[in-house]
């Protein structure tokens, strides 16, 4: 068994039976998965490299059968196979969109392969015209310098630099010759470019587009030949920019870079807008980690799927049993999105930071005690048996549904006093046993004030704690 497996495992044996409300068994999530953000996947074959890419990608072109056999190609001839990321500094900040292929790039990176991180500091010049409407003004030195200050530093938790190569694209761009230029680009088909909606909308509608941006998309193949790249990694929305690197890699003699395009997450607004600074909707990696916490937080529960596959190294069968316990009640979405608040605060801050940030939110935002909760089912006969109150109250339909949430560690007595709360899960075994039965063998003797529940995936019911008699009473 792989390294990875074995993490997996670990994860499923965690998730399918544990309570994932309580700090204890989500530090030792968090210490799991946090670890699998720098696990050696070297031990993988080409094969279950290829799929792990493909499995988080929105398109890898031509196929995964191609990456794999890519991967083969390089290690045969003793080569090291080249993955490319670039971004252009046109702003002072990167942000968790920006982030979602720097992490696929990470995991060429954990593979074994050389990442050339790639700074456009000529390319910002230009400005990448992908969906803009109107002409952008160009930024001046001055202001591709400040921007760049920071880059480096603020992308080093999802790459290990002293194995990977930060360069900047002046560095050759500079070099080009004129003569060159028309030489390629004698080449390419104006109809290549103008394929773009962004440019037909604005040439339709009377707006400017200007020869540089036309150009941009080969100029920016410049730099895949410059390293002779094997594969580019891009949000979705970088699709067409690839295929012209394709296209210039092809005219220069060099065998075309396969393209890896990743799906681009929402903002955390849930308006169906992609995550961007000027809708103000983004998350940036330079925020202090309670930051990075609380805006995870406020995104809507239809988007932890998304963000969960994007930001996180979850598999698919983690995320599976996550769902099915969503739909069976016995995890509630909010704590689900403390944990995934906590994986990407750890991704950007270490798990010590994330597990801070998560016991400040819980004392900014759940102080609401059970008690203050209205119209909760009652139970008065205390000596029933769990399973009998559970299937009376309807929280279950059957026998083998409690089972199953007794299971999972979804059946519980909350005991409350003074707004500190402590849980006791019942096992399978005890779903037999009466409830007062349970409750006298956790508390001693009747605490004024305290209040008692019986919890049940995420219904709950208020328990007749004043009935119960105890030995000393």
């Amino acid at each position: 068994m792989n390294a990875l497996n074995k993490s997996v495992q670990q994860v499923t044996d965690l998730i399918a039976h544990s309570d994932l409300e309580g700090d204890i068994v989500v530090r030792k999530l968090l210490e799991i998965t946090t670890t699998r953000r720098s696990l050696d996947l070297s031990d993988l074959s080409a094969e279950d490299q290829a799929d792990l890419m493909l499995r988080r990608s929105q398109e890898l072109q031509p196929s995964a059968e191609s990456l794999a056999e890519r991967i083969r190609t390089a290690k045969q001839k003793s080569r090291p196979f080249i993955a490319k990321f670039g971004i252009d500094p046109t702003g002072a900040e990167v942000h968790l969109g920006h982030a979602v292929p720097m992490i696929i790039l990470s995991r060429f990176q954990r593979m074994g392969h050389r990442v050339v991180f790639i700074v456009g500091d000529i390319t910002a010049k230009i400005g990448d015209p992908t969906g803009r409407s109107n002409e952008r003004p160009p930024l001046s030195d001055e202001d591709i310098a400040q921007n760049l200050s920071t880059y480096r530093e603020q992308v080093t938790p999802f790459f290990d630099f002293d194995r990977a190569e930060f360069r900047y694209n002046g560095d050759w761009l500079r070099e080009i010759k004129l003569p060159r230029l028309i030489e390629i680009t004698a080449q390419i088909p104006m109809s290549m470019p103008l394929q773009r909606d962004d440019f037909r909308k604005r040439l339709n509608s009377g707006q400017g587009l200007t020869l540089s941006e036309v150009l941009y998309s080969v100029v920016m193949a410049l730099d895949s030949v410059e390293i002779n790249c094997d594969i580019e990694i891009g949000g979705i929305d970088q699709f067409l920019n690839m295929q012209m690197c394709r296209k210039v890699m092809d005219i220069c003699g060099q065998i075309p870079e396969l393209v890896l395009a990743t799906p681009l997450i929402e903002g955390t607004d849930g308006t169906g807008a992609k995550m961007s600074k000027s809708k103000g909707n983004y998350v940036p990696l330079t925020a202090a980690p309670g930051e990075i916490f609380g805006k995870v937080m406020s995104i809507p529960d239809h988007l932890m799927q998304p963000y969960f596959e994007a930001l996180t190294e979850w598999q698919d069968v983690e995320l599976d049993i996550i769902n099915k316990r969503l739909s069976n009640g016995s995890l509630r979405p909010v704590d689900l999105k403390k944990i995934l608040a906590g994986e990407v605060t750890a991704a950007i801050h270490g798990l010590e930071a994330a597990m801070s940030a998560r016991d400040e939110f819980a004392a900014k935002f759940s102080r609401r005690t059970y008690g203050e909760i209205e119209n909760l089912p009652y139970i008065a006969d205390i000596e029933q048996s769990v399973l009998d109150v559970i299937k009376v109250l309807q929280f279950a339909k059957s026998n083998s549904d409690v089972r199953r949430l007794a299971e999972q560690q979804g059946v519980k007595i909350l005991f409350v006093l003074d707004e500190q709360q402590e849980h006791v899960s019942i096992s399978p075994a005890e779903i037999w046993n009466s409830i007062g039965d349970i409750v006298r063998r956790n508390v001693n003797a009747t605490v004024r004030g305290m209040q008692v529940y019986l919890k049940v995936g995420r219904k709950l019911a208020r328990v007749d704690f004043s009935s119960i008699k105890f030995d000393a009473d």
